[in-house]
């Protein structure tokens, strides 16, 4: 008896469950779903399985063939991290059914009144499952290490549609009969009620698991891809202009990596509050809508997700101890494909960020080098409180660097073959060393994997990227630190990425006076493009320039994403000697909480426990 992964109760002595069919009936009034689960294991199993579940109210647990009652204890208190563990005892049952009903506080959904959507008619409803946030769902074994499949059948007010991170099957009636323990037959086929039919019958990690529930319209914007938002709305609209490439993208990654493996690559453009820029969902990823600017650079958080349709999606970490598996190869292979698309200068801006980002986490975990590690060490960790960068830039970085060392014909070689082996599976960094070394004899003699994988920091043979463009930010960001602003011809052709690498590169801390200087000529803080915007505001906190302290709490009761609210909370309720800037971070957290998605409230509220 062993756990199988540090975030789940799962046990490794246990079988793990290989389908999962789920019924919905979403309660928008009580903000909750009454479900059921009907979970499938290989073989039939007798004697004990455990399962996490998170805020679930669990009714019943019955054997579906017999209708019996299966014994099962939810825990008394629910661990900080993992939550409840839900544990059965079978008596040779392949499968068993669990009837139980979503908590309003679920981590997992967020549930958004009409006022808190673009439309401000009906209600919207959406889930962000990683890091192990399944579990508030529905019940299941929380860890990438156990594929699923499977189906669902959601009930909904026929106003409303549903996507999902599977195929869509149908839309139709009610039918008597089909409610399966979630409630009675009345309800479920009362009037104004409509029935959503999926499948996913590729095995998938939980955390892969999503839909959202609103006024959805969508466009086409290729052969195997619509863009979807509020139905009626510009966001639509804007959408499918700043997307319309992605078929090209689809292109290059599988000339890059081999075949698409999902069938569609579909996009769903979420309300503000969506936490992240972006959720690699199969089938269905999950934008925010900060990443539409107009000028297709926001399709690079696309190509991101995209790339996860090969490594992390089709390979995938067993467990989150092993996340730059999936992270550090995407950030490689969306690279790549922005490279292939939009040249090797943008790709190079992007490599140039991601140091400037790395180097910072390093300033972040400098007492606690442990999350500075590529594998590291995350037992009573919540995966949301160090969730950072490293994984992405230091993966990507080790990645780069095997490339050098082996010349890149042969490492797109070995990517193709590494992604036919493991495909469909989730494996660790061992699993990844071993195959390396078999398939790059001698690479352990001229790279220290070690030292990349187990040590902490940056390792000296990482390597900050060189281009002309790149150097050019650069020393314009070191002149400013000697009182001289970018004139307007050096800056002429400049998008979003090269004001954010720019401002990225400046002192942490500069001279309040030069600030409102360089915003007077480029309206940095009124920038449309929130990477720029969210940079400059840090830089105004951290000068004591409260001049933008109103655009700061604009920002920040307007957009949910974690990537701006972290930074910009830390910037107000970190230092000493800042009792204004502490007073401003709690007041605009008290009146915005609301809006931002559960996982993101969970996160602001460690850095308010841990500065105020």
């Amino acid at each position: 008896m062993a756990p199988l992964d540090p975030h789940s109760f799962a046990d490794s002595a246990h079988p793990l469950a290989t389908h999962i069919s789920l019924t919905f009936y979403f309660d928008f009034p009580s903000n909750t779903i009454r479900s059921s689960a009907l979970i499938t294991l290989p073989t039939p199993h007798t004697g004990p399985i455990s399962l996490d579940a998170r805020s679930l109210s669990v009714s019943a647990v019955i054997d579906p063939h017999t209708q019996s009652p299966i014994p099962f204890s939810l825990s008394d208190a629910p661990d900080p991290v993992k939550g409840h563990e839900l544990k059965l005892t079978l008596s040779n049952q392949p499968s068993f059914l669990v009837s139980y009903v979503t908590s309003p506080s679920s981590s997992a959904i967020q549930w958004l009144s009409p006022p808190q959507t673009f439309n401000k008619t009906l209600p919207f409803c959406f889930t962000q499952c990683q890091a192990i946030h399944a579990r508030a769902v529905f019940p299941c074994q929380d860890t990438p290490a156990a594929r699923i499949c499977y189906s669902a059948r959601i009930n909904l007010p026929k106003e409303l549609s549903a996507v999902m991170s599977a195929k869509h099957l149908a839309r139709r009636e009610p039918l008597s009969g089909e409610s399966v323990m979630v409630c009675d037959d009345a309800v479920w086929t009362a009037e104004g009620r409509v029935v959503e039919e999926f499948v996913m019958e590729q095995p998938i990690p939980p955390y892969l698991f999503a839909f959202a529930v609103g006024e959805l319209g969508f466009k086409e914007v290729g052969p195997r891809t619509r863009v979807y938002a509020e139905a009626g709305t510009e966001v639509l609209e804007m959408a499918a202009k700043e997307f319309e490439g992605t078929e090209e993208m689809i292109r290059q990654g599988e000339r890059l990596f081999g075949p698409y493996e999902w069938e569609r690559f579909d996009l769903l453009v979420l309300p503000p509050s969506f936490p992240y820029g972006g959720m690699e969902n199969p089938r269905m990823v999950f934008l925010t809508p900060t990443v539409i600017k107009g000028d297709a650079s926001g399709a690079q958080v696309v190509a991101h997700e995209l790339a996860h349709s090969w490594t992390g999606n089709l390979i995938t970490n067993k467990t989150n101890e092993h996340f730059w598996l999936n992270e550090g190869f995407t950030t490689y292979a969306e690279r790549r494909i922005v490279e292939a698309v939009q040249g090797p200068d943008r790709a190079a801006l992007n490599i140039g960020i991601g140091w400037r980002g790395l180097n910072d986490e390093m300033e972040r975990f400098k007492d606690n080098l442990e999350f500075t590690k590529l594998k590291c060490n995350q037992e009573g960790i919540d995966p949301d409180d160090v969730y950072s960068q490293v994984p992405y830039e230091k993966g990507f970085q080790f990645l780069w660097r095997i490339e050098r060392q082996v010349g890149r014909p042969a490492f797109d070689d070995f990517i193709k073959k590494y992604i036919a082996t493991f495909k469909f599976q989730s494996i660790d960094t061992d699993t990844f060393l071993t195959f390396l070394k078999a398939n790059m004899p001698g690479i352990e003699n001229d790279i220290d994997l070690q030292l990349w994988t187990e040590g902490t920091g940056i390792p000296p043979d990482a390597l900050e990227p060189v281009s002309n463009i790149y150097s050019k930010i650069v020393s314009l960001a070191n002149e400013f630190k000697l009182g001289k602003i970018p004139e307007e011809d050096e800056v002429s052709d400049w998008q979003g990425q090269e004001w954010e690498l720019y401002l990225e590169n400046l002192p942490k801390s500069v001279d309040a006076s030069q600030l409102l200087a360089l915003d007077a000529c480029y309206r940095l803080s009124e920038s449309k493009d929130y990477e720029v915007k969210v940079a400059f505001l840090q830089h105004a906190i951290s000068s004591n320039c409260r001049n933008y302290y109103s655009e700061v709490e604009k920002t920040l009761k307007e957009v949910g994403r974690m990537k701006y609210l972290r930074p910009l909370y830390t910037a107000l309720a970190q230092g000493a000697g800042k009792e204004e800037e502490k007073i401003l971070a709690k007041r605009v957290f008290t009146e915005a909480r609301d809006c931002y998605h559960p996982i993101a409230q969970g996160v602001v509220e460690s850095i308010l426990s841990k500065h105020l």
